[in-house]
């Protein structure tokens, strides 16, 4: 096996490590209890059910943005700078759940949100010298969580304030 497999490897396990512990840590912060049963809705929010098939193929393209933009990345530091968006990003993913169905707090997850848009676009910026298939695999995350955001002013506007 030639340095070039053993690296490609390495990043395929780390772009699925990546997106397992995401989906994981977000799932099992996402708490759809009495509280969030409780909340008004607006009309226009998608069934529960469709947030988990989203985020599923949303996690699937990020992972396959990972691995072609590490696959056509020259630069140790271009990989660098986006392995630590990607670490960030999915430290605000997980932040976010755990505010709003944790901790019951529309109002601090819309605050955090902006944190969220601004680390997956981040992610866009920094992929699309080196690939724009990359940096297109993850428009649907940021056209999701602006979608989930206007959700969530929603929530605040319908049920709030929080405490």
């Amino acid at each position: 096996m030639s340095t070039t497999d053993f690296l490609l490897q390495k990043h395929v396990l780390a772009a699925a490590a990546w997106v397992l512990v995401v989906a994981i840590a977000g799932g099992l912060a996402t708490e759809v209890g009495a509280w969030y049963k409780a909340l008004v809705q607006p009309p226009w929010k998608p069934p529960d059910w469709a947030f988990g098939v989203v985020w599923t193929c949303i996690f699937i393209a990020s992972a396959f943005a990972w691995l072609e933009f590490w696959s056509r990345s020259p630069s140790a530091n271009q990989k660098s700078i986006v392995i630590v968006l990607f670490l960030l990003n999915g430290a605000f993913n997980i932040l976010w759940s755990v505010l709003y169905f944790k901790l019951h707090r529309p109002d601090w997850s819309m605050i955090e949100a902006f944190f969220l848009w601004g680390s997956v676009a981040a992610i866009i910026v920094a992929m699309i010298p080196v690939s724009s298939l990359a940096a297109w695999l993850m428009v649907p995350y940021l056209v999701w969580v602006s979608i989930a955001m206007a959700l969530n002013w929603e929530t605040i506007r319908l049920n709030g304030p929080f405490a």
